[in-house]
C-alpha cells in the first residue's frame, strides 16, 4: 500500500555545480556561487512546505583534496550564506518561523573566523525548534561512524555506558545527527546513482529521489515533484505489503 504521508526529513546531495559552470564557459567556483542559491531558495521551499528536518551536503571530507583555490571559495561562500542569515532582520525571521541551523561534519579544517560564523548561528537560532536546517560541511558518514565509535569507547570506559546497553538507538546518540530523526527521502542530483559517503547509517531505509537536474537548476517545483513520488511509494520497513497499514498522519499536498 502506497503512503500520502508528508516526509519529515529530506537529505539532499547537491551534485552538478561544477559541469553546470562548464556547460556555460565558467570557472568551477561560479558553479558553486550559483548552487549557494539555489540552496537558498530550497531552504525557503522546505520551510514554506512545513518540511521539519532538511540537510543539505554542502562539502564532503573528501573535498579537502581539492584545487586550494576550490576548496578557498567554497569556505567563503559558506560564510558568506552565514553572514547573510547572521542579520539581525534574519535571525528575527528565523527565530519567528523557528528555523534553527545546524552544521554538521569535522570542521577542524576552516578557518577560525568561519569556525566563530558558524558557532555564532548555532547560538542564535539554538532555540528555534519547528525547521531544523542543517548543512553537512567537512562531512564523511564514515569518519562520522569512527567518530560516534570513539565516543562509545570512552563513555564505556568512563563508566558512562556499559556495553550491554548499546544498541541502535544508543548508537545513534553519538552520531552528529544525534537529535535528527533518519531522512525519509534523499534526493540527489546529476544523475549520479552513487550515496558519495553521506549519511549511510542514518539512509538505510530513506526513499531514493534520483534527478539528472543538475543542483543550481533544481527548482521547488521539482522539489514538490520529488516530494509527491516519495508519497507513491510503498515503505515496508522489511514487513510484507500485507503488513503495511497507510499512515493517517502527516499527510499534507504539495500543490
Amino acid at each position: 500500500m502506497v503512503t500520502r504521508a508528508f516526509p519529515q526529513h529530506i537529505a539532499f546531495i547537491m551534485d552538478g555545480n561544477g559541469r553546470w559552470a562548464e556547460q556555460r564557459g565558467l570557472n568551477r567556483l561560479e558553479g558553486h556561487r550559483e548552487g549557494y542559491r539555489a540552496l537558498r531558495k530550497i531552504v525557503d521551499a522546505c520551510i514554506d512546505l512545513g518540511l521539519p528536518y532538511a540537510t543539505f551536503y554542502a562539502f564532503s571530507k573528501e573535498n579537502w583534496n581539492r584545487p586550494k583555490e576550490e576548496v578557498d571559495g567554497l569556505q567563503v561562500l559558506l560564510g558568506e550564506y552565514l553572514d547573510e542569515h547572521l542579520t539581525d532582520e534574519k535571525i528575527a525571521e528565523a527565530k519567528e518561523k523557528g528555523v534553527r541551523f545546524r552544521v554538521i561534519g569535522n570542521l577542524t579544517g576552516i578557518s577560525e573566523e568561519l569556525q566563530g560564523k558558524v558557532s555564532e548561528i548555532l547560538r542564535k537560532t539554538s532555540e528555534n525548534a519547528t525547521h531544523h536546517v542543517s548543512i553537512a560541511f567537512g562531512y564523511g558518514s564514515r569518519d562520522e561512524i569512527v567518530h560516534a565509535a570513539r565516543g562509545i569507547v570512552r563513555a564505556v570506559l568512563n563508566g558512562d555506558l556499559k556495553v550491554e546497553e548499546l544498541n541502535e538507538a544508543s548508537f545513534s546518540r553519538y552520531l552528529f545527527t544525534a537529535d535528527i530523526p533518519d531522512p525519509d527521502l534523499l534526493v540527489r542530483t546529476s544523475g549520479e546513482f552513487r550515496i558519495s559517503n553521506f549519511l549511510l547509517y542514518q539512509i538505510a531505509y530513506s526513499e531514493l529521489y534520483i534527478t539528472p537536474t543538475l543542483w543550481p537548476d533544481f527548482r521547488p517545483e521539482e522539489l514538490k515533484q520529488a516530494i509527491q513520488e516519495f508519497q507513491t511509494r510503498e515503505r515496508r520497513f522489511g514487513l510484507t505489503s500485507a503488513q503495511v497499514q497507510p499512515s493517517p498522519k502527516n499527510n499534507k499536498d504539495t500543490n
